[in-house]
């Protein structure tokens, strides 16, 4: 996915999802301008999360998360003092799977492009991922029930990215387990930012140190 590194990062964002826009020819699911759902949120977020593909809701509304599982989900975040204008919201399908099944690889392959474009322009501190289809883009071959709410430093497209699985809110509203597990999960997200600012901090001052001595 080609991007203009000379435009800003909101530019760089919106030029982004007009692509995606113009290739609904191409795409799966969509078959029209507005049927794309963007991601939401300042390109100068901190967290990212990352869910599966919009449902009714979110189709009518052209916004992640706002359907009775996003409600749960922006609730959540509200709880915990997490301003949800804070976090960036995105999905790895950008359009509704028909009855809101689950998207086949073929359709998270297409989309594919657009949200690996979309992680770069953001380039969040800490992705967490909701529910095990964005959980597999950087954890394959693990259960969600094993991992969730455990950081994990892993090397993405070349580089160091910390990710933080998570439940897809809509489990949690299925089961009361679930939803302990979920919102026992959010409140780790300041304390895992911090650590992970930190760490950034460290290896940058390491590799000043590095630089001077040289």
């Amino acid at each position: 996915m080609a991007m203009d590194s000379n435009l800003s990062k909101q530019d760089q964002l919106q030029d982004l999802y007009q692509q995606l826009e113009n290739d609904v020819a191409n795409l799966p699911l969509a078959k029209k301008a507005v049927d794309i759902v963007p991601g939401e949120g300042p390109v100068t977020a901190e967290v990212m999360f990352i869910g599966e593909a919009p449902g009714y809701h979110e189709a009518v509304q052209r916004r992640p998360f706002v359907g009775r599982s996003g409600q749960f989900f922006r609730q959540t975040l509200n709880d915990l003092n997490i301003d949800d204008q804070g976090v960036y919201i995105s999905n790895v399908v950008k359009a509704r799977p028909p009855d809101n099944r689950d998207p086949t690889p073929a359709e998270l392959a297409a989309y594919k492009p657009y949200l690996d474009a979309e992680i770069k322009i953001i380039n969040p501190v800490l992705i967490i991922t909701l529910g095990r289809f964005s959980m597999a883009k950087f954890l394959p071959e693990v259960r969600i029930s094993q991992v969730h709410g455990r950081l994990h430093k892993v090397r993405w497209n070349g580089a160091i990215t910390f990710i933080l699985p998570m439940y897809h809110p809509a489990a949690g509203l299925r089961s009361t387990n679930v939803k302990q597990a979920f919102i026992a999960d959010f409140a780790k997200i300041p304390k895992a930012v911090a650590w992970i600012k930190s760490q950034q901090a460290e290896l940058k001052f390491a590799a000043t140190i590095k630089e001077a001595l040289l």
